[in-house]
């Protein structure tokens, strides 16, 4: 059977085929399409990943503004001394700089940033593209938002989860924050370079003036540096500096902030380079280290560095200069009397100086070189003061009845020691006697006898009693080796104590620091001079009268010469361990003390009116041409007699060693005679002049 024959196919319709070109276009726009909406899709996942599970910080945070802030310490005329900071930062009002300062920062990093929501896309791809034709990295892509973020809110690595949290957070501070309030946090808080943070520390560093005093040009350079404060830093690169700046002109001119003459003018101006002028801390270093330490231990260390207070302090930068000076200048004088010592060890100096009337410390010298030791001797040492202790047993005899015409007998005496069958035999610097003397010989040749036997007659208890009146705190030892200063009392108390006599008699604490004012100007504490009496007028006047005898021709004649009304006292311990002097005039008063730390011998005939008087003298030289001069006021009930030195007869005619001295005018001795002596035990200690 033959096979049926096949179907035929029916035959196809010609059709009109599009362009492959069209075709391609197609399939492109739709690949296109899938491929923006699977990241479209991924991008709203990773958003949404973000959101539920980045640790995304509180932009709530950012309404209350706190940054580190530097503390500024300033002397006595407002003038900054030093800053402490762990970042240094100066946090000031859009309303304190000048009106080109934001923009400069806008047109340099930012120009749609009053548009945009915290993130610009068109900023992003116009940087890149700029970037690629340029072949540099001339523009960023972040916002000025965007910055802030990164800087307050996030750490410094570069991760992907990182850009997103910022974009995040840029989008939100974008909402809780007005412009102007993100450009206030930007411009206190972007690192700048140089160690400033902030357009007002920056302006300081590299200016040497207030972002306030800025022109044109210094703006435009500060605006250039958030991009690689490093690279384009003046410091470091000042062609790229000039180039960087160039860029910010320009970008202010298109953006019409300004003119480009003004752009054109404004690069080919000359600028000048330098820190802020002010004061090397290192040359207060003694001084501003206590100020340190007692904020940082009243406050705490976290407000001292990063709490912008402002520390008014009592120091006088002239004063202290001087000070500095007269203690070095006094280690040199000595080494020049020790010379033929082969390489002898080098003594150190401490010298502190206050204001009699308001007991404002105006110089703190605590040692001759703070880089090898911060011990401050001027404060934190406690030494035997020696004979410079006397005038406090004398005005304490004054007020029991002493005048300086009272005698007492110079001569040798065996007092009870310390250990059972032990005698101490007290003797003078000159190792003679001198027989009846009168009390104000015994202070103006510091003789230790006499000394010894007033402390015998007004009592060990009343001289200490008065001494804790005079603000001394340190442990004092109760016996007669107390009359030549063998207990250790600080520099600061002794001379606080002397400024007492030149004071009238009132006493305060001494002040270091007049007010400290926190960050946002509120006062956390004032110190105003509050004084005490402790002394009668008219006994401090006497012992005034009787220490410029010393000045004048006894034991301190190396400290004449001031040509002003001066009074004070040497001191000198044992084996010369320790010399002193404490002076003062109506205004200034000015403790000395050499020695060395391991209490060693400063040499043979290395006294106070040797070692330490030259170097008060120096001070106080350089410290006159400061103060006001003027002379010892006389207060009321005191009467000036002429007084016979080796009698103690007063309006006598009969000797040409005669002195004027001061007397109450109720207690003018009557006949001559020697005090009442009586001999009390001690428990021993040695004292020389």
């Amino acid at each position: 059977m033959p096979k049926p024959p096949r179907k035929s196919k029916p035959a196809k319709q010609k059709t009109t085929r599009p362009p492959k070109k069209r075709i391609w276009n197609h399939l492109h726009l739709i690949a296109l399409l899938v491929a923006m909406s699977f990241f479209l899709t991924l991008f709203i996942g990773v958003l949404l990943f973000a959101f539920i599970s980045l640790d995304i910080p509180d932009v709530n945070s950012l309404a209350a503004y706190k940054p580190p802030v530097s503390t500024v310490i300033l002397d006595d005329h407002g003038d900054p001394i030093d800053t402490i900071y762990t970042q240094n930062r100066t946090v000031i009002g859009l309303d304190e700089m000048p009106d080109l300062l934001p923009r400069a920062f806008i047109a340099a990093e930012d120009a749609r940033f009053y548009n945009h929501k915290g993130l610009d896309g068109w900023s992003i791809l116009r940087a890149l593209i700029h970037n690629i034709i340029k072949g540099e990295r001339s523009q960023g892509g972040s916002t000025i938002t965007q910055q802030v973020a990164r800087s307050l809110l996030l750490t410094p690595e570069k991760t992907y989860s990182r850009k997103i949290k910022e974009a995040i957070l840029a989008y939100r501070i974008d909402k809780v924050l007005r412009k102007n309030e993100i450009l206030h946090i930007y411009l206190n808080q972007i690192y700048l370079g140089a160690g400033a943070y902030g357009v007002e520390a920056a302006a300081q560093t590299f200016f040497g003036k207030h972002v306030k005093e800025l022109n044109l040009a210094e703006i435009a350079l500060l605006a250039g540096l958030p991009q690689a404060p490093s690279r384009y830093s003046p410091f470091n690169n000042l062609k790229l500096t000039k180039k960087r700046q160039a860029y910010v002109l320009n970008r202010m001119a298109e953006d019409g902030y300004i003119s480009a003459t003004a752009a054109q003018k404004a690069f080919k101006q000359i600028l000048l380079w330098g820190p802020k002028s002010q004061a090397d801390p290192k040359a207060f270093a003694y001084f501003i280290q206590h100020v340190r330490n007692y904020v940082e231990q009243k406050y705490g260390a976290q407000l001292l560095t990063s709490g912008g207070l402002t520390i008014h302090t009592t120091m006088n930068q002239a004063l202290q200069k001087a000070a500095d000076r007269a203690a070095n200048r006094g280690i040199k004088a000595w080494q020049k009397r020790h010379k033929s010592i082969t390489e002898p060890a080098t003594p150190e100096a401490a010298l502190i100086a206050l204001d009699t009337q308001s007991g404002q410390v105006k110089a703190v010298t605590g040692g001759t070189d703070f880089s090898k030791t911060q011990f401050n001797r001027a404060i934190q040492a406690r030494r035997q003061p020696g004979s410079a202790f006397k005038p406090l047993i004398y005005a304490a005899a004054l007020l029991q009845g002493f005048t300086p015409a009272s005698l007492i007998v110079d001569e040798p005496i065996a007092l009870r020691g310390n250990f059972p069958g032990k005698t101490w035999k007290p003797r003078n610097f000159s190792n003679k006697f001198y027989g009846p003397t009168t009390l104000r010989d015994g202070i103006v040749y510091s003789r230790n006898i006499v000394t010894i036997k007033v402390l015998q007659q007004i009592g060990i208890s009343r001289a200490i009693q008065l001494a804790r009146h005079f603000g001394i705190t340190s442990p004092l030892t109760e016996d007669l080796s107390l009359a030549l200063g063998s207990s250790g009392i600080s520099l600061l108390e002794l001379t606080s104590a002397y400024s007492i006599f030149a004071n009238k008699g009132l006493f305060g604490v001494p002040i270091f620091i007049t007010k400290i004012i926190d960050r946002h100007g509120n006062i956390i504490e004032e110190n105003t001079p509050e004084r005490v009496q402790v002394l009668d007028s008219r006994t401090a006047y006497q012992i005034t009268r009787l220490l410029e005898g010393v000045i004048r021709e006894g034991t301190g004649k190396k400290a004449s010469g001031l040509g002003i009304p001066a009074a004070g006292k040497t001191g000198t311990t044992d084996r010369n361990m320790d010399a002193w002097f404490i002076g003062y005039t109506a205004k200034l008063a000015a403790g000395v003390w050499m020695g060395f730390d391991q209490q060693v011998s400063l040499g043979k005939r290395e006294t106070g009116g040797i070692a330490a008087a030259p170097v008060w003298l120096d001070f106080m030289l350089a410290a006159k041409k400061r103060i006001p001069a003027g002379d010892f006021t006389i207060p009321e009930g005191i009467v000036l007699k002429s007084m016979d030195l080796m009698t103690g007869v007063l309006d006598s005619d009969e000797s040409d060693k005669i002195s004027v001295e001061a007397f109450k005018e109720e207690n003018l001795p009557l006949h001559v005679g020697v005090e009442n002596e009586k001999a009390i035990p001690t428990n021993g200690g040695n004292g020389l002049e």
